[in-house]
């Protein structure tokens, strides 16, 4: 019985010796070349992979935005509103075609176009912008008969907040800057006159409104004036609008960074001693991609341009040290247990890439996780080319619950412009840089291409 045992046990400790042996330990197989069980992908993305996200998502976009609108009584349906009446309205859709989100998707989709030469994604920002403007001397006759009645390009016509003008005005002018139709000048002047003399300020010039508070900073303002105000610039040579639109980046630093963690809080409110700080990932967001556009057109010899960069530089360093182990951001960057965001992560990965293919920043320390956070991205494209996992449209508060509890929805329209941005300038780098992987790590080569 005792030799039984001992051949027993003999004989599971040689089968357990050999199932090591074939497994491999550190003297067979080294174990720091082992694949860890990352929670997403971690390799180096390719174009094609890429350029296959990026179609599902425009193919589910441009089924579910249609250019044309429809009598809401008889339920026809036209393209052209020559004469309309108030119970003409946009064909419904899953998004609003002149909101802010969709300025942002129709920039995004230029970008996508000029990464990778398919003229699907460019074609769908000139069919809509040139629609819309054709459309608009109509409508603003109906509105200046009835302001009060419905009418689908009231945002056009008459903004009443940045939300209305910025973020459409810099695509209308993208799109006239690459060959769009002259009749887009008239809609460019309108959004731009309102956001350089009409929207509030304070008395230093500080674009702000009064919402929730009296004279209120909202982080999100930076995007929704700087790159139109930048675009502006650039289409006609006048400097005022570059000096504007660099005003407004120092001014609200100046207010809102947070120089010990290089974060941004939220909201800022004049006559507040004290200002609850809220570093919400998505603002964070907006005026990264501020700075970021503001950049690509400001000319080196501007005399803002040295600090706009050295801001960016340090927001990106900020940012850089809070990416969680998924590749993604948290919808309070410094709270670890608020909910993982898609659209603040998609941003960030744009931003980060536009500014290491610009050279603004250092390839080798920032593009692996770049990548990283791309990867994360594309988790978050469903089959249908939704993105899911985008916080909804946020107001602004001085409490943690009202941002950890906002929901996140595949309809908040502000995931899909960040996402085609983010994998245009991601195509980008990948032509720009070779990555290999090194001791399982994502490297960029030392001799580049």
């Amino acid at each position: 019985m005792k030799q039984f045992l001992f051949t027993a046990i003999l004989t599971n400790a040689f089968f357990s010796f050999a199932m090591a042996q074939q497994r491999g330990n550190d003297v067979t197989t080294p174990l720091h070349a082992l694949q860890p069980a990352y929670p997403i992908p971690y390799t180096i993305p390719t174009e094609a992979n890429i350029k296959n996200i990026l179609d599902r998502v425009f193919h589910y976009v441009d089924s579910v935005t249609p250019a044309a609108f429809i009598n809401r009584l008889t339920n026809t349906i036209t393209t052209d509103a020559a004469d309309p009446d108030t119970n003409i309205v946009f064909k419904p859709g899953d998004f609003r075609l002149t909101s802010y989100e969709w300025g942002v998707t129709y920039s995004g989709m230029l970008a996508v176009t000029e990464a990778t030469g398919d003229t699907k994604y460019a074609g769908y920002t000139k069919k809509r912008l040139e629609w819309i403007s054709h459309a608009v001397p109509a409508f603003r006759s109906l509105y200046q008969k009835m302001p009060k009645n419905s009418n689908p390009l009231r945002q056009v016509i008459d903004p009443k907040a940045l939300d209305d003008a910025g973020a459409m005005c810099a695509a209308t002018i993208k799109l006239l800057r690459s060959g769009g139709s002259l009749t887009l000048r008239a809609m460019i002047d309108n959004y731009i006159h309102y956001i350089s003399t009409r929207q509030q300020r304070l008395a230093d010039g500080t674009l702000a409104r009064n919402r929730p508070q009296k004279n209120t900073l909202w982080l999100d303002d930076m995007y929704m004036s700087v790159p139109a105000l930048a675009q502006m610039g650039k289409l006609t040579g006048d400097i005022s609008y570059f000096d504007d639109a660099v005003k407004q980046v120092v001014q609200f630093s100046e207010r809102m960074f947070n120089k010990d963690i290089n974060l941004y809080m939220h909201g800022w409110v004049e006559d507040m001693k004290v200002h609850p700080e809220f570093h919400w990932a998505r603002a964070n967001g907006w005026a990264l991609m501020a700075m970021t556009e503001l950049l690509d057109v400001l000319p080196a010899n501007h005399a803002g341009y040295k600090k706009v960069l050295e801001q960016l530089q340090t927001h990106i360093k900020g940012l850089a040290s809070y990416q969680s182990d998924k590749g993604l951001w948290h919808q309070l960057l410094d709270k670890n247990d608020t909910y993982l965001e898609t659209s603040a992560t998609a941003i960030y990965t744009y931003c980060i890439a536009k500014a290491i293919n610009k050279g603004w920043i250092d390839a080798k320390a920032y593009a692996p996780m770049c990548l990283l956070a791309w990867n994360a991205v594309a988790t978050k494209i469903n089959d249908k080319g939704q993105v899911e996992g985008t916080c909804v449209g946020t107001g602004m508060a001085f409490d943690p619950v009202f941002y950890y509890y906002r929901p996140v929805n595949v309809f908040a329209a502000h995931g899909y412009g960040p996402v085609l941005l983010a994998g245009s300038e991601i195509i980008s780098l990948l032509k720009k840089y070779s990555f290999q992987m090194n001791d399982s790590s994502v490297q960029v080569n030392d001799d580049g291409k």
